[in-house]
């Protein structure tokens, strides 16, 4: 029986290594992307509670622009 040469294999592992290398790359942009918004939220939530120690905003329109962020 014959088994060739060594290059039975093909480009069928350098196919593997893409798709996985697809894959990897794919969970990681979706984690990153689904996890963006709540960041997002938090810094903007620490500088309008910033904002309010300071004085610069009232509670009525501290209230109002929380309410703002959480919507997004």
């Amino acid at each position: 029986m014959m088994w060739g040469t060594g290059m039975g294999f093909g480009l069928g592992w350098l196919a593997m290594l893409f798709f996985w290398v697809f894959v990897v790359a794919g969970t990681i942009w979706l984690v990153r992307s689904l996890a963006r918004p709540a960041a997002e939220q938090g810094r903007a939530g620490r500088i309008l509670a910033e904002r309010f120690a300071r004085g610069e905003i009232d509670a009525e329109e501290f209230t109002a622009r929380a309410r703002a962020i959480e919507e997004r």
